[in-house]
């Protein structure tokens, strides 16, 4: 099936521009601060006041429960007619969020809500307390509010029209943070940078910018994703300030990322292609139906007949020859050398698993 021209248009586009030189960047947008990280924190909760578009408590066994047991907390009794309860203005919902380091007490998080049962849309509901809790099992935060779930859902007596997904929504500040994950930067003698890319050449780049910085070997790329820091009595603060504006040139390996479905290819910067000999083309068929109708004269007594009429083209694309492929020394040699053979993105993504079939992609290839 042939891509739109919309996507062979952004195929070619990531082509010519994601391999551009990267230049320098800061090492606080490619390292991180080991220990200073994110905690993911979940929590299961009620929503209520859908219009309709609830669980169906019959169905959703663990809503009934769980509205049964808010109702005798609050006050209200109805565990001896739990199953006359029939409401469908109630949905059991999880909630999620990302508790964001050095996170204080009465600070604001956002977070998410998605339906547990068999709720159609969460749009207009309110989440009731519910406590978030960690992997340790402790309560972090606790969240509440009115959701949004930007989405559009309406049904009819014959048909119905979903935008977005309805039973999933988010709630902007939702949730109070009660609980602080402890972490102590003063006092510290060494800090460690986790690359968020691992790599030899940039791990040394990173260490070699700081010790320029310092004045003295303080910095050591202990492994590919870490460059361990001796603070030596400095502030952590001020000196993390001072490292994470260092600007480097980070490094890659040679890789061609390949999605299919999509027919989006991506190269990197240092893919390198050997000399080789390409030949590409399909055999195309093309059936055209146009039936045509045969009316008789009025007294002629025949009938009305629909004749078929079948148009057959076989393209073998003779035109096309075989094409060689230099050795290219820059990645825009090569995007001009494969694009010059004419082929589409479907076409470029056999060409390059072939290639590397034949060993002359001098580079990683990655298929998802």
């Amino acid at each position: 099936m042939p891509f739109p021209k919309a996507k062979i248009a952004l195929a070619l586009l990531l082509l010519l521009v994601a391999p551009a030189a990267f230049g320098q960047v800061r090492i606080k947008d490619i390292a991180d601060v080991e220990g200073v990280r994110d905690n993911q924190l979940v929590g299961y909760g009620l929503v209520v006041g859908l219009n309709g578009t609830g669980d169906r408590l019959r169905n959703a066994i663990f809503t009934r429960q769980s509205l049964v047991g808010m109702l005798e907390r609050l006050g209200v009794n109805t565990r001896d007619n739990e199953t006359r309860l029939d409401t469908r203005n109630v949905a059991a919902v999880m909630v999620t969020a990302n508790l964001p380091a050095f996170s204080r007490p009465g600070s604001r998080i956002d977070i998410a809500v998605s339906a547990l049962g068999d709720a159609t849309d969460l749009q207009g509901g309110t989440l009731i307390v519910t406590p978030l809790l960690a992997a340790d099992g402790e309560v972090y935060a606790v969240a509440q509010g009115a959701i949004a779930t930007g989405a559009i859902a309406a049904r009819g007596a014959g048909a119905s029209v979903t935008r977005g997904v309805p039973t999933s929504g988010r709630i902007t500040s939702g949730a109070i943070v009660e609980r602080e994950i402890p972490f102590q930067l003063a006092g510290r003698n060494q800090l460690r940078l986790a690359l968020r890319n691992p790599d030899f050449t940039t791990a040394r780049r990173i260490a070699a910018a700081i010790n320029r910085t310092a004045r003295s070997e303080i910095a050591v790329a202990s492994d590919p994703r870490t460059v361990s820091v001796a603070l030596a009595g400095r502030d952590p603060v001020g000196f993390m300030t001072d490292i994470e504006q260092l600007r480097i040139e980070p490094d890659q390996a040679a890789r061609v990322v390949i999605e299919e479905a999509s027919g989006t290819i991506v190269m990197g910067a240092g893919v390198r292609v050997s000399t080789v000999a390409i030949a590409q083309g399909n055999l195309t068929i093309r059936v055209t139906e146009t039936p045509q109708v045969s009316q008789p004269n009025a007294l002629s007594g025949g009938q009305t007949v629909v004749v078929p009429r079948t148009q057959i083209e076989v393209d073998d694309q003779r035109e096309r020859r075989m094409g060689v492929l230099p050795a290219s020394v820059t990645l825009q040699d090569l995007v001009r050398g494969l694009n010059s053979l004419g082929v589409g993105p479907r076409d470029l993504i056999t060409i390059l698993r072939t290639i590397k079939a034949a060993g002359a992609l001098q580079a990683e290839l990655e298929l998802r």
